[in-house]
């Protein structure tokens, strides 16, 4: 009974989490910003700079008409972009690609992990969000570091980390998130401090 319970709620949880539109995730960041997070390893302006960053690709899809048929997520940690989901055909990936390239955006680096294939269901964006809350949820049970140091995306049961971290918090960071159920693979997309 208590699993069928958590299980609900996360489901529930889930949902919620997937509604919040692109520019919500955005401009919570900001707020983030501005009330700084005195455990974030940015400063309060790297940390604006960053939602605003994730708002800008978010719109470059949402005002793209050709791009709705597509599922795109984005991810920033210090002007680094994690680009994730799928698109329907090579034109469209071809599209997206120049649209986020083609504007003068302070990114340092960007990771395409967009696949091209048909847009993935609702149940298995789900799923997607209750991997990430799980890998959150071991990322906060522990005293190795500060789970904020750490943001997580998961799309088709690939978990992303990225964030600024040591070898010895990588490693443990990575080693958590593939205790997650139905976990494929976990990519580590971090900037390492010495």
């Amino acid at each position: 009974m208590k699993k069928a319970i958590l299980l609900s709620a996360l489901l529930i949880s889930s949902m919620l989490i997937s509604a919040c539109s692109p520019i919500e995730q955005g401009l919570t960041a900001v707020y983030s910003a501005v009330s700084f997070n005195k455990d974030d390893r940015r400063s309060a302006g790297t940390i604006i700079d960053d939602g605003s960053l994730l708002i800008t690709l978010n719109n470059i899809v949402k005002e793209d008409g050709v791009l709705e048929d597509a599922n795109i997520s984005f991810m920033v940690y210090d002007s680094v972009v994690l680009m994730t989901g799928e698109v329907p055909n090579d034109d469209l990936m071809e599209r997206l690609e120049n649209q986020v390239k083609s504007r003068s955006l302070p990114i340092k680096q960007l990771f395409n992990e967009v696949s091209v294939m048909s847009s993935s269901n609702y149940l298995s964006r789900a799923k997607d969000n209750i991997i990430t809350l799980q890998v959150e949820i071991l990322l906060q049970d522990q005293n190795a570091f500060n789970s904020k140091h750490i943001k997580v995306l998961t799309d088709r049961k690939i978990v992303y980390l990225m964030g600024a971290v040591t070898n010895r918090e990588a490693d443990y960071a990575t080693n958590q998130a593939a205790k997650a159920k139905n976990v494929a693979k976990v990519v580590r997309l971090f900037n390492y401090l010495s």
